[in-house]
């Protein structure tokens, strides 16, 4: 922008303008200064070190000027200045003889020169009015708002101005209200300015500016002084005009978004929540959509009208004009408000879904955990009631009371363990309801089902356990009752049994003494019967109270006795049996009087014989001992005499064949002893016969002395001798020594023995070892050891003997007659006989005897 060209001759400035432009210049410029919080007093002065200045520029244009220097050096002021001249030139401004040197000195006319300026390009320079602008826009638009008023006629901006009635004009013409134009006068231009100026300084906030008796005392005031004045009222009432299409804009925009904010509002404040979780997510789908998609064009369209807002205030500041003031509820602070609470509602709207979402979240989870558990608790539940309704126990054994107690007791334990469930289904139902769950009624219901349930079950767990201990109580006395009857019953059945088997028993007595005795003892027994009717009757009547406590109380007695296998029936049909035997006893017993007496005639004839056939067997016995011992007499006068008693014994077997029927007759009787008798029938036939077998061995001993006599031509008196030796060492007297005996015989005829020949000698008189010497045996050694040699002839014919006269002898033969060693050697050496007329087998004697012609040990 050009200077005007009457700005090149400030030098000829009238004094009284120069007066006006630094009182207009500083007011104007404090005008905007307060805004910052500060003034100037000394145009020319406060400039000068440029901060003050550079702050005017920014407060006016709204804009960041450089930073400015902080020293207080010339340099630093002129660099301060030149920032601020050179803002100035940015915005198009074309300063003529201006420079940053004469502000810093402090040259008034430089520095009111700048100030106008800068009122030219942000006062000034952007009114417009049709097709005019700048001065000749302000001018017109003065004369266009003045013209109706009388006695105002603008046409420059001095001598249009001194009686101050276009001011007024003005003021009016936008303020009726403030001026009551009709009571000014043009002849008072005094009181006309200072009304105008206090007007506006009061009501428009357009300070005072100019004098009033400087306007009026002065030719021609100037022009500068008032054209910055009368600026300030067209910013304060053409700009907003100007504006107002704008503003109309911005009121639009803003009402828009007050109706949208308000319609949006009431949704963010609607928090009625919804049942499941789906409906939730969407709810806050919805909002997420509101924040991505709605609400940022209404942000930026928000921004965009304070933008819009600021800028226009910022305009109608700089040009002295009101600030804009929206209609109620449309002012900056309603949309702000609004705003505010649109987010803090929505910010509270997010809080409550995320809240709900969470509380619907823990509902639903809640509602399954309520119903797992309900599940749970009701398949534990089933059928339970039922069972603690049976009456099981009443058919029941005590033992099987007992295990229904003791199960009865485990269930206990386990309902009370399933107590915590129970609380807790009702803890989580009554957390539901707290927060709102929308299917509380089905909750509430199942959950009040579950809890009278309960307490039913609790109920009947008591009625059982108290109908458990009754019955067990009873069953306890019954039980008691059971072991009593038990421990009398058994004792009882017992003496029963043990009467029935001595009723029974299968008595054997040999005396009639042992059966007068069972006759007593019957007797005795027979006497013990009326007390035990009476025991039995106890016990019958144990069982009859436990019969009327079953009956009294209800108790089924399926079971029998735990404690015995004996019922009363039992015990009645015994005792029937008992009564039964007693007769049949006595009868039995009477019989046996009469077997006895039978048996007591034949032990008395079994005695009489016995007891004289024992002795005669005994004085036999004798008799062939003292024969056999005996040396008086020949061989053959003993062979004589023995056969004579052998005689006598055949005469006497008719005396033992009548015993023997005696004493079958006693077997049969069942006779087996007798106290007539010391003797028995075996006694008796032992005694026969070894008196046959002593006869027997006798004669046949006799016989083999006389065959050793005669084949080893032994005399009668060698005999003797050897009897007498043989009886002197015979302690025992019963025809054998034994082995000392017989080494003291040796000893006593001369022999010299040690052990070695002692032991060689016992092998051939004792060849099977029996610890005894026969007689026989004790001549043959005797035969053979006193004769000096033995011929073939000799041993030839002893074997002949042996064989009966045969040439040849038999193994059995040799076996029968000769020591068992003796006859093994034989055997072994002997060859087989040759000839047709032996049998097979036989042996050749007669060979073997040449063999050992010469050897004194055959």
């Amino acid at each position: 922008m050009i200077q005007e060209d009457d700005w090149d001759r400030d030098l000829l400035l009238d004094p009284a303008w120069e007066k006006q432009q630094r009182k207009t210049f500083t007011a104007w410029c404090n005008s905007h200064l307060r805004k910052a919080g500060t003034q100037i007093e000394n145009i020319e002065e406060d400039f000068r070190n440029g901060l003050k200045l550079m702050l005017l520029l920014e407060v006016i244009s709204g804009e960041r000027l450089p930073r400015p220097d902080k020293g207080k050096m010339r340099f630093h002021k002129i660099a301060n200045v030149n920032k601020a001249l050179d803002f100035i030139c940015s915005k198009g401004v074309k300063l003529v003889s201006i420079g940053a040197e004469e502000i810093v000195d402090g040259n008034v006319k430089m520095t009111l020169g700048m100030i106008w300026t800068i009122i030219l390009r942000f006062a000034i320079q952007d009114i417009s009015v049709e097709e005019t602008s700048a001065k000749e826009g302000l001018l017109l638009w003065c004369q266009r708002k003045t013209a109706p008023y009388r006695n105002v006629n603008v046409q420059n901006f001095h001598i249009s101005w001194k009686d101050g009635l276009a001011l007024c004009a003005l003021i009016h013409r936008h303020r009726p209200d403030l001026i009551d134009y009709s009571k000014l006068r043009k002849d008072d231009p005094i009181g006309n300015l200072n009304t105008a100026f206090e007007v506006a300084e009061k009501f428009l906030d357009i300070p005072k500016m100019l004098d009033a008796e400087d306007i009026v005392n002065t030719p021609k005031p100037d022009e500068k002084a008032i054209m910055t004045y009368v600026s300030c009222f067209y910013h304060a009432f053409a700009g907003a005009e100007q504006v107002r299409g704008k503003v109309s804009g911005i009121i639009f925009r803003r009402s828009v978004l007050l109706e949208w904010i308000r319609r949006t509002i009431p949704w963010l404040e609607n928090r009625v929540a919804e049942q499941t979780m789906q409906a939730m997510q969407q709810k806050l789908e919805d909002f997420r959509d509101y924040r991505r998609v709605h609400k940022p064009p209404k942000v930026q369209e928000k921004c965009q009208l304070e933008i819009n807002f600021n800028t226009l205030q910022t305009k109608l500041r700089l040009s002295n004009r009101p600030a804009f003031m929206p209609s109620e509820g449309k002012m900056v602070s309603d949309i702000a408000n609004a705003w505010k609470g649109l987010e803090q509602v929505e910010k509270g709207y997010e809080e409550w879904l995320l809240t709900e979402i969470h509380r619907l979240e823990r509902l639903e989870h809640l509602a399954e955990k309520f119903r797992q558990k309900c599940s749970l608790h009701e398949s534990w539940t089933s059928g339970k009631e039922e069972l603690l309704v049976q009456k099981d126990y009443e058919s029941a054994s005590l033992m099987e009371v007992r295990a229904l107690m003791r199960k009865h007791e485990a269930f206990e334990s386990d309902l009370a363990a399933h107590q915590d469930r129970v609380e807790q289904i009702a803890a989580i139902a009554q957390e539901l309801n707290e927060l709102d769950f929308h299917d509380s009624g089905t909750i509430n219901s199942r959950c009040q089902g579950i809890c009278d349930q309960w307490d039913n079950l609790g109920t009947l767990t008591q009625k059982r356990r108290d109908s458990l201990e009754r019955v067990e109580k009873l069953w306890e006395t019954i039980d008691q009752l059971f072991l009593e009857f038990a421990k009398r019953a058994a004792p009882f059945n017992n003496w029963m049994d043990g009467a029935m088997e001595d009723l029974q028993d299968m008595f054997i007595v040999h005396s009639i003494e042992e059966i007068q005795s069972l006759i007593t003892a019957h007797d005795q027994f027979k006497a013990t019967l009326p007390e035990a009717d009476k025991e039995r009757m106890a016990t019958l009547g144990i069982h009859n109270e436990i019969l009327k406590i079953a009956q009294t109380y209800g108790i089924k007695l399926v079971a029998e006795n735990p404690y015995t296998v004996l019922s009363i029936q039992h015990i009645n049909n015994k005792w029937e049996s008992v009564k039964q035997l007693v007769p049949m006893r006595d009868q039995m017993l009477q019989e046996e009087v009469a077997r006895q007496q039978s048996n007591e005639r034949l032990r008395r004839q079994f005695a009489a014989q016995s007891n004289i056939i024992g002795p005669w067997i005994q004085t036999k016995m004798e008799e062939i001992s003292h024969v056999s011992i005996d040396i008086a007499g020949s061989l053959e006068e003993q062979m004589s005499s023995l056969k004579q008693c052998e005689q006598n014994i055949v005469n006497y077997k008719s005396n033992i064949d009548k015993l023997e029927g005696d004493h079958q007759l006693s077997q049969e009787g069942l006779i087996f002893d007798n106290k007539h008798t010391n003797y028995t029938m075996e006694h008796i036939r032992v005694g026969w016969e070894q008196l046959l077998t002593t006869i027997a061995r006798t004669i046949n001993e006799v016989e083999n002395q006389i065959l050793t006599r005669d084949a080893k031509g032994i005399s009668q008196e060698q005999l003797n001798e050897f009897r007498a030796s043989f009886n002197h060492f015979d302690r025992k007297r019963n025809g054998m020594m034994d082995p000392d005996d017989f080494r003291a015989c040796l000893i006593s005829m001369g022999y010299d023995l040690g052990e070695v020949e002692f032991a060689r000698i016992m092998t051939l008189v004792d060849p099977n070892n029996t610890s005894v010497v026969t007689f026989q045996a004790f001549i043959d050694f005797m035969t053979r050891e006193t004769a000096e040699t033995d011929t073939a002839e000799q041993v030839i014919a002893s074997f002949k003997i042996l064989a009966s006269d045969k040439t040849y002898i038999t193994v059995d033969e040799l076996r029968r007659e000769l020591p068992p060693e003796q006859a093994e050697y034989c055997i072994s050496r002997m060859t087989k006989y040759i000839g047709n007329d032996a049998p097979p087998g036989a042996l050749d004697y007669i060979s073997f005897s040449s063999a050992l012609y010469g050897e004194s040990d055959l």
